[in-house]
């Protein structure tokens, strides 16, 4: 009886026990999980599971511990090193995630660091050592913008086109894939996202000799499992589908020994609704349209799709579904490629599921997202390339035809050459029912150079820097007046209309924006952490970090507490109500020009061994 009783008691004990280390086990993030994540019915609150919290990459948050009676009492609670590789430029664009009370954050060359979200202490690091060609073989940094998280792996899009794997625990790397070949001049800044059992990633490269596509790859093992070229194959070659054959129909004369174009390096969704995978695609090659064989007398009258177009493809098969061409014959670079934001809106007394995206070009459009028909589109800062919108033609902008140019004949383009919309996030909050927009604002002249050389590398624009508008009558310009050089906009998507904007205030390449249930909107900008009233813009925190190159926002929670975290070109910072830790210094000589650690400032050290595995040599 004894015997009986010690061994139920044993067993008892045993179960205890098991019970206890399952219940310490983190939840495995699938895609259901991700289904809910950032929403009311969020299975992990508290979490940042995916680049834009949610799949609706609507940067919103439920948190409301930070409120309007106490964001004014933010401060560091910790700050955590970021080490930049050897040859990186310490700067970041990565939107960190939070699980398992983790911190993951992407840094320049395809770093990866795991911090713990209470303390900000190191728990692995990751090293995917790129290719040494890669920084030669991008045009603008070997950025990184983020990580994918689903069963129990981080996905990392590194930046010699090699898709990567690894244990969210211990950092071990699992599976690569190689995506394309950095010798080609394709590379990877995107942040993959997850589409059921799949991870889908873009590629970037567009301003050298490409064929633009975004694919998707098998979760379990990273074998590919679809394709979507954005440019057709060369004259003569097999068309990999109706799509290609129909895209092929837009383009003229010897174009493909550039490539084409299309990249697709920043927006990429996954709608759960109707399964599609949407993704923003960038500019054709070379920008003047001369140089892809389009006689003068045929200007704007070949599409060259599918660059610069919102692209909905299916999410199991990668077959084309519909697709909205934001900038037809593009000749300015004015990439589709800003982040996208899906929603559910009522306009004109109906509900419809939209995406946005306010690009490059100036304009903000809005179109249903279940077909791809055209809602409304209106320019968010000035703008000339443009005149309207045919709506009998799905909303067809219509190109001003004065703003085409050659290597006879320069035009002052409105917006700029960085773009009025680059990679800085925009947030929608579903209470104010606004988007919260960084933008910048200007223009650029336009003139084509000789054609390049597609056996000698480099660049494939053929763009001529500066040179004068020759015109006598200047273009009219369209859009709002009050919107300064830069700033930050509140739009209201069911007019298109700006609701307040903050002029000075970040720009188009800044860390970009967040906003919560509390009635608060953050915004990184410069080296300044801003709260503001959501509903109104008024103005709540202006805290300065004193560090160079802040990346987007994120909130999360750890053990009761809600923290505000974001990555600079050296450190992580999280700030909490009450935080009282010291700020980091300035340092000695400023910050120089560009988003590293700037002049007068000692550059950043190589990631040190802390006594955790190394990952990441190149198997390829």
């Amino acid at each position: 009886m004894l015997d009986r009783k010690t061994a139920l008691l044993g067993l008892i004990a045993s179960l205890t026990i098991i019970s206890a280390i399952i219940a310490q086990q983190p939840r495995t993030v699938d895609a259901k999980i991700l289904s809910t994540a950032g929403t009311a019915k969020d299975a992990l609150p508290g979490t940042w599971l995916t680049y834009g919290h949610s799949e609706s990459e609507q940067r919103y948050s439920q948190l409301k511990q930070i409120d309007e009676t106490n964001v004014g009492k933010l401060g560091l609670a910790w700050s955590a090193p970021l080490p930049a590789a050897p040859g990186g430029r310490g700067g970041t664009e990565g939107t960190p995630l939070m699980w398992n009370n983790t911190i993951y954050q992407t840094m320049d060359n395809s770093i990866v660091y795991a911090l713990d979200a209470r303390t900000g202490e190191q728990k692995w690091m990751y090293n995917a050592n790129i290719d040494p060609a890669t920084p030669r073989h991008m045009c603008c940094g070997t950025h990184n913008r983020g990580l994918a998280l689903s069963e129990g792996k981080l996905i990392l899009a590194a930046n010699d086109a090699r898709l990567i794997a690894l244990d969210a625990l211990t950092g071990k790397e699992l599976w690569q894939s190689k995506v394309a070949d950095i010798n080609q001049y394709y590379s990877m800044t995107i942040a993959p996202r997850i589409a059921g059992d799949k991870v889908v990633i873009g590629v970037g490269g567009g301003e050298y000799f490409i064929r633009g596509f975004f694919a998707a790859y098998n979760l379990k093992d990273g074998s590919l499992a679809w394709k979507f070229h954005t440019v057709p194959p060369k004259p003569g070659e097999p068309f990999e589908d109706k799509a290609q054959e129909e895209a092929a129909k837009t383009w003229t004369g010897d174009w493909a020994k550039y490539g084409g174009g299309g990249p697709v390096w920043d927006g990429l969704v996954y709608d759960p609704d109707t399964n599609l995978v949407i993704a923003g695609t960038g500019n054709a090659e070379p920008w003047p349209q001369e140089m892809r064989g389009i006689p003068k007398s045929e200007w704007g009258k070949w599409d060259n799709l599918y660059t610069c177009s919102i692209v909905a493809v299916d999410a199991k098969t990668g077959k084309l579904k519909w697709y909205y061409q934001t900038v037809p014959t593009d000749s300015w670079d004015f990439d589709s490629v800003g982040g996208l934001i899906m929603a559910d809106i009522q306009i004109d007394g109906k509900t419809r599921k939209v995406i946005m995206q306010a690009p490059k070009s100036g304009v903000f459009y809005i179109l249903d997202r279940t077909n791809g028909q055209f809602i409304s589109a209106a320019p968010f800062v000035p703008v000339n390339w443009v005149t309207g919108f045919d709506k009998t033609k799905n909303g067809r902008p219509i190109i001003n035809q004065d703003a085409y140019y050659d290597q006879t004949n320069s035009v002052v383009i409105y917006p700029g050459g960085g773009g009025a919309h680059n990679w800085a996030p925009m947030s929608f909050n579903p209470n104010t029912g606004l988007v919260y927009l960084p933008y910048s604002a200007g223009s650029y002249t336009f003139n084509a150079a000789a054609a390049p050389d597609p056996n000698a590398g480099g660049g494939a624009h053929g763009l001529g820097r500066g040179g004068q508008d020759k015109r006598t009558t200047p273009m009219p310009i369209w859009g709002p007046q009050n919107v300064g050089r830069s700033g930050l906009q509140a739009r209201d998507p069911k007019t298109n209309e700006i609701k307040w904007v903050k002029p000075g205030r970040g720009g188009s390449t800044g860390g970009g924006t967040m906003t919560t249930a509390s009635n608060l909107l953050f915004q990184v900008a410069g080296t300044t952490l801003y709260a503001y009233k959501a509903d109104t813009g008024d103005e709540l925190l202006a805290l300065p970090f004193n560090l160079p190159g802040g990346a987007p926002p994120i909130t999360y929670e750890v053990d009761g507490t809600q923290y505000i975290g974001f990555a600079t070109g050296t450190q992580f910072l999280a700030m909490k109500v009450g935080g009282t830790a010291k700020m980091p210094e300035a340092p000695p000589g400023g910050f120089g020009r560009g988003r590293g650690a700037g002049k007068g400032a000692p550059p950043p050290p190589p990631p040190a061994d802390t006594g955790k595995e190394l990952h990441g040599q190149d198997k390829q």
